[in-house]
């Protein structure tokens, strides 16, 4: 069955992993959290097709897994936080893994960040829709962000106008 579109499925690099990757990414999710027990670990590393076969996965999650495609791992219904223990088997970083799936050496990833993440020129939509989004900073427009402003200054003036306690007034 072909998985429902969504709008955040257009964000390049992306696979928001929601509830439909949850339900679709059971098997491959339960194998990597299989692999926090040290025998599971060593058994892995021993066959590691083997291993795979008392999880129900599908040809194509088996071959990511075999293949150490984490990207297509993540497209196919794997959380980044599990999909990691299996990075961590194979005693990689989280850093490293990240490069990997970027496409760029662990130092220039290293270096991506620290000059503040990807820039989102050419990488806001695969369409090319680029519209703004709610979640985006200036998304939402001026009138939505100035509403919490607003009430936080009436709550602000209803402290300042409250009357003094009766001990307050004898002095």
């Amino acid at each position: 069955m072909a998985r429902e579109q969504h709008d955040y499925d257009d964000i390049p690099g992306t696979f928001v992993f929601d509830a439909e990757r949850s339900r679709q990414g059971y098997g491959i999710n339960m194998f990597c959290m299989s692999l926090m027990q040290d025998a599971n670990r060593k058994a892995f590393k021993a066959n590691e097709a083997e291993y795979l076969k008392k999880f129900k996965l599908t040809p194509e999650q088996t071959e990511a897994v075999l293949k150490r495609d984490y990207n297509r791992m993540l497209e196919l219904g794997g959380n980044i936080y599990f999909t990691a223990k299996l990075g961590a088997t194979d005693g990689h970083s989280f850093q490293h893994l990240a490069a990997l799936m970027t496409g760029s050496t662990q130092q220039d990833y290293a270096n991506m960040m620290l000059g503040g993440g990807r820039s989102v020129e050419g990488n806001r939509s695969r369409s090319g829709r680029n519209r703004p989004s709610k979640f985006i900073a200036g998304g939402a427009g001026k009138a939505a962000r100035a509403k919490p402003k607003a009430k936080a200054a009436k709550a602000k003036s209803k402290i300042k106008s409250k009357p003094k306690s009766k001990s307050a007034k004898r002095k």
